[in-house]
This record gives structure tokens, C-alpha cells and sequence, in this order.
């Protein structure tokens, strides 16, 4: 389209008079934001490649009997749903109506939406996989770094837009995946600086050994889902909240069970004992006790960082043995930064069955508020130009030149975008964190120099050309 074809501006009107606002729960990025979390990206990205693993993106939208069913009665109700097309025609109205009432009491209705957000990675993930499975080489490694959505009341740490950051392997039963997994959080976190980070790790064979043993098979869901929520409410409301559905003696030996006291080889030690009687329990714990046993010998810094939390549920039905939760430092108050598990037949939903897979994420909105908290982002970090060019309206031929050889040696660098007084021009340069300030007059380009002035320390020097790419390295 030409310029002079261009549709012309919309009057004003009190129409479009509104004040603009963002969607409740989600954020916009300026620059420095930006810069700060693709260092958490990049570093995240990096590790996860370090070890092997393979990028993976799949679509924002998925078919919303993708998704349902899959995250547990509270999880299905945050699935962001997609109205269908044409549901303004006349012809459609009644059918929507009463689809609309199914909806709110908990159904699904094709009839009016077939499509959803995407809630998290892994299904999407577990749905790649069936749906490719017979082209994978196995073990298959993916990550994933994209956005997903839930239909969450936002507050601080928990929106309703927000990044995830997957690593998952399946076509393995090997332990040996969790290993490494609990290595590669504490690759990451080291990276980033994030000292005191705690990696909480379960098994949900041990759930259901202590349920066994507590007479409380069947019951699974509600205590899940309600021990789940002791690190938020406390194992106090927690027993008054089974109280109100469970026999009394019975949820005393369950907590008798959760409540295990210690250093990580008592706890394994003790639950040995009670769960021998189980056979599934007995399996979780000796696969806990391994995992521990080899971190402890593999890296003994990275075995202090995890802590053996028998209240770790984790709230999503698909797990099915190791679950982990990384809790950011105690002086932060947020919550789980990261999480996941063993899900050894979420293929088994999209009718191809045993294919063993387990994974991690990592939270990289929480991570980024924990970071900033802790003022743990380096300065470098918010520099995007290395140096700004100033334009004195003249010879800006070789500036430019100049500013294209400087480039292509890596070197990030603008040129003020008209001639004007210097005190402007530092101006920009401060408010943008430019480091350095270049002048090129006459006599600096009848010599081949450069006038380059740190603003940082207020050093100013003439350099060569030649010269003039090595000193504005950062």
C-alpha cells in the first residue's frame, strides 16, 4: 500500500475516547524487564541443551478435550475456554443458551466452545508425543519456554499469563532422569546466583503406601489434593479439613505418617518400617532413597539442597511417582519456583499407552520476582547500545561507516537520530544506560580518531579508529 493510500485517521469521538488498561493478570515488558528475563531464558535454555535436551514449541490453543480432565476438578475450572465462531447468528442463539448453562455447572459443550488455552506444557507435550510417537527416537528430551494461561485469581507471584520453562524425557523408566533433573535445577539457580534455594522431593507411591497402611484407599484425590495445600495452610488446618470427611483414627495415622521427624536417612529409614506392608509404598521409598543416595554421592552441595517433604502432593492427577517442588529462599516470600514429576502413562490419554516420561519446570515469572527482590540481576544487564554516536550534522557519512565497521565486530552502537545541543544527547545517553559517549567532529575524522568518554566514570580520551573497537568492550 502506498503512503497516499493509506486510510485516513479515524475522527476524534467520545467512542474511542477511553483510557487504555491491561487484561487482569497480565503485564506488559518494557526493555529492561525484557533484558533481565531473557538472561533466565538464555541461562535456563543453555543448561537444559547442556544436558542433552531438544527444543519443542507447540500451539497456544489446543482442543479443549486436550486439556479437560487431565489437571484435576480444581485445574479444569482454570482452563481459559474459546468461544466458537458464528455464535452470533440468530439461528444459534437458543442452542447457546442452554450450552452456556452446562458450562457454568461444570460440563462441556461443543456446541460453543471446542478450543482452550493452553494450561500448562506437559499435556500439549504428552499429546506430541501420541500424536508422533512412531517417528520419536527414544529416550525423547524436549524443552519448551512458552507462555500458558489459567483462569487464576492474579496476585503477587500468580498471574494469569505467565511463561513456563519445560524439560521432560519419556520413553525411560530410568531414575537416573530424576537425577539428573534435580542437577540441572541446581545448575540453573547456581547460574543465576539464587543462593538458598531448597529442591523438595515425593513420591506419590509413598502417598498411596501411607494410605494404604492408613486404611484409606479411595480416598486419594480428596487427601491429595488437600495435603497439597500444607505449605499455604499449615498441616494443623490440614488435619481439620480431613477431619470433616474422614474417620478419626484413621487420619491419625495418616498424619502419624506425613508428620516423620529427622535427618532425610531417619525419615527414609522410619517410613521403610511403617510402609513394609505396602508394596507400592515400599517401591516409592526405595526409588526416594536411591535418588538421594546417588545425588549424595554425585554432588554432595547439590544433596544439601533437597529436602524430603512428605506434604508434597503437587495437585495434578497425573502423576505418578517422583514429584519435585523448588522453594524460593526463605527470605522471599512466593512460594514454589519450580516443579514436576513422574507421569509414567500420560500418553495413555491420547490411546498410546506405556510411554514412561517425567519432567520439570521451571516458574520464570517467580524466578524473575525473586531475582529482583534479591537484586540479584547484574548491571551489565540493563546496557542495550554499548555506545551512542553523537551527531553534529556534519561528516556523518563516516560515522556511519565507522558505526557499520564497529557492528560487524559485535559491538552494539546508535547514532543520535538529529544534530543538538550535547547536554541533550548525554541526556539520552544516561536515561538509556549507554556507557559510552562518541564524538566525531572535523578534526576527529581528518585524523582518523575518536573522542570516547565513559559515562560511568567520566573518563574521556581520544582513540585511533583502529583502536576504538577494543575500548568499549563492557
Amino acid at each position: 500500500m502506498l503512503i497516499a493510500d493509506r486510510p485516513k485517521p479515524i475522527a476524534h469521538s467520545s467512542q474511542f475516547n477511553m483510557k487504555p488498561s491491561l487484561v487482569q493478570g497480565t503485564r506488559d515488558f518494557g526493555p529492561e524487564i525484557v533484558r533481565k528475563r531473557s538472561l533466565i531464558f538464555n541461562t535456563i535454555r543453555t543448561v537444559f541443551e547442556l544436558y542433552g535436551f531438544q527444543p519443542l514449541e507447540t500451539p497456544a490453543m489446543e482442543n479443549l478435550e486436550t486439556l479437560m480432565g487431565k489437571y484435576g476438578e480444581e485445574g479444569d475450572k482454570l482452563i481459559f475456554k474459546i468461544l466458537n465462531n458464528g455464535l452470533e447468528r440468530p439461528e444459534k442463539h437458543a442452542a447457546a443458551k442452554e450450552a452456556f448453562e452446562e458450562i457454568l455447572s461444570g460440563k462441556n459443550a461443543k456446541s460453543i466452545t471446542e478450543r482452550a488455552l493452553k494450561y500448562d506444557l506437559t499435556i500439549p507435550f504428552a499429546r506430541y508425543v501420541a500424536m508422533n510417537h512412531a517417528q520419536l527416537t527414544y529416550p525423547f528430551k524436549r524443552y519448551q519456554l512458552q507462555p500458558v494461561w489459567r483462569a487464576d485469581k492474579p496476585q503477587r507471584g500468580r498471574y494469569r499469563e505467565f511463561y513456563q520453562c519445560d524439560a521432560d524425557v519419556v520413553g525411560s523408566n530410568s531414575l537416573l532422569n530424576e537425577i539428573e533433573f534435580a542437577l540441572i535445577y541446581a545448575e540453573v539457580f547456581t547460574r543465576l546466583k539464587l543462593d538458598g534455594f531448597r529442591l523438595h522431593i515425593n513420591n506419590r507411591k509413598v502417598l498411596k503406601g501411607i494410605m494404604e497402611v492408613s486404611g484409606l484407599v479411595g480416598n486419594e484425590k480428596t487427601i491429595l489434593v488437600t495435603i497439597d495445600k500444607a505449605d499455604k495452610i499449615g498441616m494443623q488446618e490440614v488435619h481439620q479439613l480431613l477431619l470433616l470427611t474422614l474417620d478419626k483414627d484413621k487420619v491419625s495415622t495418616l498424619m502419624n505418617a506425613y508428620l516423620q521427624q529427622g535427618s532425610k536417612t531417619e525419615k527414609i529409614h522410619s517410613l521403610k518400617q511403617l510402609l513394609k506392608q505396602s508394596v507400592t509404598g515400599s517401591e516409592g521409598i526405595n526409588e526416594m532413597d536411591f535418588i538421594l543416595t546417588q545425588l549424595q554421592s554425585i554432588n554432595p552441595d547439590v544433596a544439601e539442597t533437597v529436602e524430603l517433604d512428605l506434604t508434597l502432593a503437587r495437585g495434578l492427577d497425573y502423576y505418578t511417582g517422583t514429584i519435585f517442588e523448588v522453594k524460593a529462599p526463605p527470605s522471599v516470600k512466593i512460594g514454589s519456583i519450580g516443579g514436576g514429576g513422574r507421569y509414567d502413562n500420560l500418553t495413555g490419554l491420547f490411546g498410546v499407552p506405556d510411554i514412561p516420561g517425567v519432567g520439570i519446570s521451571f516458574g520464570v515469572d517467580r524466578i524473575y520476582d525473586v531475582m529482583e527482590e534479591m537484586q540479584l540481576f547484574p548491571e551489565s544487564v540493563n546496557t542495550g547500545s554499548q555506545a551512542l554516536f553523537f551527531n553534529l550534522g556534519e561528516d556523518m557519512l563516516f560515522v556511519l561507516k565507522t558505526m557499520q565497521q564497529l557492528r560487524t565486530a559485535g559491538i552494539r552502537c546508535e547514532l543520535y537520530h538529529e544534530a543538538a545541543k550535547f547536554d541533550k544527547q548525554f541526556k539520552y545517553a544516561e536515561r538509556k544506560k549507554i556507557p559510552f559517549a562518541i564524538i566525531m567532529g572535523a578534526k576527529e575524522v581528518s585524523t582518523h580518531t575518536a573522542l570516547v568518554k565513559d559515562l560511568r566514570t567520566g573518563k574521556q580520551e581520544s582513540v585511533s579508529l583502529n583502536n576504538l573497537g577494543n575500548c568499549l568492550f563492557i
